[in-house]
């Protein structure tokens, strides 16, 4: 701890000797942005886009590629109002604008089916607060965005753990970021990056997980985007309970800016700018490299002999043409490690655990060319090739007294992916607006995992396969405003694997009344499935006479049948009540054969598994969710979310038992406040809180008698997910300064997470050294300080 006080005193003087000048003059900064028709991409000339805040107004029309800039603004939060005849105005709100960067907005407008009332806008994007960007989604979907992302507490610049504040969404570990939607698997999260599936982005990642220890996702990188929990539109497919739908955000276009940043969790550096000028193409890079890799190799060694590694390197190059369309070049690629060694003194092996070398490392690349046409007839095209891949190796052995290595587990799983999406839009007129498409996807894997097994303790082979599959997608989807306050979204979805032919065709349906000004009421409902990981595919098995067969090849898709009822209510310009009750049946889950032991992937965390499955399991999640969301006005916001869910499944013995994940209940309350300060008033100080508590996680008693006789645990299987952990609590604050300069802009924060040192329980595990029941529980207080500068 003494360290990192040290290390916070450094950051600390050296934000306030950058910036001990006092301010001579006005602060001023650059808006400007692009306003397009939200439906068919078109540019709209001579949309009126104004700064209503200020006094005399100062604004902008668009040009004839859309594009407005209102030059020398004094920074600070604004608030801009876009005109344009024959659709909806937008009022845009609390708009931060810095000293060190210019702001650039993406502004959709949508046009009036006749002439109606102003719609109020209060984001930070071109869309009312927490509508998806994705104009066909309907119920169960809010975006996230960049500045969300950075405020939360305990986010921590992640959007993974920004979506833990919102209604039905939980966590499993708060090491992790991975998430429970609605009382499913985090397995059942898809992850796509300029509109098209990527490998998990996250550092530490285990095999078939959905999220890790750290984010490769970088918030210098990110666009607003969209996040959902359940009755997806029709584009989206191979996903049970969740996705996010990420964009990254295009580099300035005009002016080079950079930005450094340093903190627990990295040190980073992003540059962007353009090309050359009067060119509209433009570049965007960050790399990132783990700060305590770095105090581990000048000898501040703050986390012992298991320091995590971590290093990653993202990008987007916009490069627009005259009459070809728009290109695009982008990428994200991540590299962790972390290795444990037991300590050499065998007198100190107190737990079994201890006693183990562990070596770990994970990877992953994705990078696509995108490109985008725009017709003159309201259409656009939109397609992307990628090339993607994923690695994750594990050995753990086992030490003597004379601390000899025995193997006792080894793995090492390749992925690869080659993809192809087309999405063609069509917007008709005011009323109708037609998408569809098709992704098809080449997946190459190489797959080896091997252990001791546990009953003759011989070296088993689990996996050991390399080869390729394909999966086939496509989509139509038509909305229709049957009237300005009626808006119906209906679609299908078919996706077929090549590995074994399964395939499905899952319709979806949406509708939304807009009974008054201010008030609505939603309905949604879908067919939804996943496929499992390719390793869970290819689990070997050796019969007697040395033959190998793959009991899990033949798998279905697991599918969820999600039913959405929605109420909305704008209290006033920055206060929404929102209501979302749901039912979400799932069939064709994979269970285990064998009867006596009543499990499914439903309960899993990651999606390996050697056991053999069948489709024969079923599983039920619903509940009730509530929103009450203050938007950011007036120098402050609050955010308070409940959720109340079961989550249940059957196994073969035909017994509904609660899942993993069956906490019962969510509850977070988030709020936070931001004070002017300084002489002009330009620069901001910012305290934030979040106060979260949920059911604990469910797990299966332990026969502590039998264990000791056995030298292992054995669990009570007919109970299994009977119990409970305590309720699970924590507190976090964040608190942050911004000093805003003629030439740049410095942020110092600090996030403490778990201020209160609880340590939440995780499981209970046996330990055959103490032949005792003993308990695993979550990280406590950890301080994260931040540094940054925009310039």
């Amino acid at each position: 701890m003494s360290t990192l006080k040290s290390l916070g005193l450094i950051l600390f003087l050296a934000a306030f000797v950058a910036t001990k000048q006092g301010l001579a003059q006005t602060l001023t900064q650059t808006i400007r942005g692009r306003v397009i028709d939200k439906e068919s991409q078109e540019p709209l000339i001579g949309a009126s886009v104004a700064i209503t805040n200020l006094n005399p107004v100062k604004g902008a029309t668009t040009d004839a590629d859309g594009n407005f800039k209102i030059e020398h603004v004094p920074v600070g939060r604004h608030t801009l109002k876009i005109n344009y005849i024959g659709y909806e105005d937008q009022l845009i709100s609390e708009l931060l604008l810095g000293s060190g960067k210019e702001l650039v907005l993406h502004i959709g407008l949508l046009e009036a089916i006749n002439q109606i009332k102003e719609v109020v806008i209060t984001s930070s994007g071109s869309q009312e607060k927490g509508v998806a960007q994705n104009e066909m989604a309907t119920l169960s979907a809010r975006s996230i965005s960049v500045e969300e992302t950075k405020r939360y507490a305990a986010s921590v610049n992640d959007p993974a753990r920004a979506a833990q504040n919102y209604a039905g969404v939980g966590s499993t570990d708060d090491a992790r970021n991975e998430i429970v939607v609605r009382g499913n698997s985090p397995k059942g999260i898809l992850w796509r990056v300029e509109g098209i599936e990527v490998p998990n982005p996250t550092h530490f990642a285990e095999e078939g997980a959905s999220g890790g220890a750290i984010s490769i996702l970088s918030v210098n990188m990110l666009d607003n985007s969209d996040f959902y929990t359940g009755a997806f539109p029709a584009q989206y497919g191979n996903a049970l309970s969740g996705i996010f739908d990420i964009r990254l955000r295009r580099g300035n276009n005009e002016k080079r800016e950079y930005a450094l940043q340093a903190g627990l969790l990295g040190l980073d550096f992003a540059a962007e700018g353009p090309f050359k000028k009067g060119y509209r193409g433009s570049y965007l890079v960050n790399y990132r490299y783990s700060t305590l890799a770095i105090l581990n190799k000048i000898g501040v060694n703050i986390a012992g002999d298991a320091t995590p590694k971590f290093q990653d390197l993202s990008w987007k190059i916009n490069l627009p043409t005259t009459k070809a369309g728009v290109f695009s070049v982008w990428g994200l690629s991540g590299y962790s490690e972390q290795n444990l060694e037991a300590v050499r003194d065998a007198t100190k092996w107190k737990e079994s655990w201890q006693h183990n070398d562990e070596k770990f490392n994970s990877s992953m690349l994705a990078t696509g060319i995108s490109h985008t046409y725009s017709f003159k007839n309201n259409a656009y095209l939109e397609s992307v090739i990628s090339l993607s891949g994923s690695q994750n190796t594990y050995r753990r052995d086992s030490l003597s007294s004379t601390f000899t290595p025995n193997l006792k587990y080894q793995q090492q799983f390749e992925h690869t992916a080659l993809r192809t999406s087309l999405l063609y839009n069509q917007k008709f007129n005011a009323r109708h607006t037609l998408r569809t498409g098709f992704i098809h996807s080449t997946i190459g894997f190489n797959l080896f995992s091997e252990g001791v097994d546990n009953e003759d303790h011989q070296l088993k082979r689990y996996v050991d396969n390399d080869g390729r599959t394909g999966l086939y997608q496509a989509y139509a989807q038509w909305k229709y405003r049957i009237a300005p306050t009626l808006t119906l979204n209906t679609g299908l979805h078919a996706i077929r694997l090549g590995l074994n032919g399964s395939t499905s065709v899952e319709p979806r349906l949406g509708l939304k009344w807009n009974f008054s000004p201010t008030q609505s009421l939603g309905a949604a409902v879908g067919i939804h499935s996943r496929h499992e990981t390719l390793s869970v595919y290819y689990a070997q098995k050796a019969l007697a006479n040395g033959q190998l067969v793959y009991p899990n090849k033949n798998l279905n898709f697991t599918k969820a049948r999600h039913y959405v009822l929605s109420y909305d209510h704008l209290v006033r310009q920055d206060l929404r009540l929102k209501v979302e009750t749901y039912y979400q049946r799932l069939d064709h889950v994979p269970v285990y054969a064998d009867p006596e032991i009543p499990e499914a992937t439903l309960n899993a965390e990651a999606g390996f598994t050697t056991d053999s499955l069948v489709n024969k399991g079923k599983g039920r999640n619903y509940g009730l969710e509530f929103t009450l969301e203050k938007f950011f006005t007036n120098n402050y916001y609050f955010l308070l979310t409940n959720s109340l869910y079961n989550s249940k499944y059957t196994a073969l013995d035909g017994i509904e038992r609660n899942t993993r994940f069956n906490g019962n209940y969510i509850v977070n309350f988030l709020a936070g406040k931001e004070y002017k300060v300084g002489r002009q008033d330009v620069n901001l100080f910012s305290a934030n809180i979040k106060v979260s508590t949920a059911g604990g996680n469910r797990y299966t008693p332990i026969h502590l008698e039998r264990s000791k006789i056995e030298g292992k645990a054995i669990y009570n299987e007919a109970e299994r997910y009977s119990l409970q952990a305590n309720p699970y609590f924590r507190t976090d604050i964040r608190i942050s300064y911004r000093k805003n300069k003629p030439k740049a802009s410095y942020i110092l924060s600090l996030d403490i997470q778990n201020v209160t040192n609880r340590l939440n329980m995780y499981n209970r595990y046996y330990d055959n050294n103490t032949q005792s029941i003993k308990t695993a529980t979550m990280t406590g207080l950890i301080p994260i300080l931040n540094y940054r500068v925009e310039f």
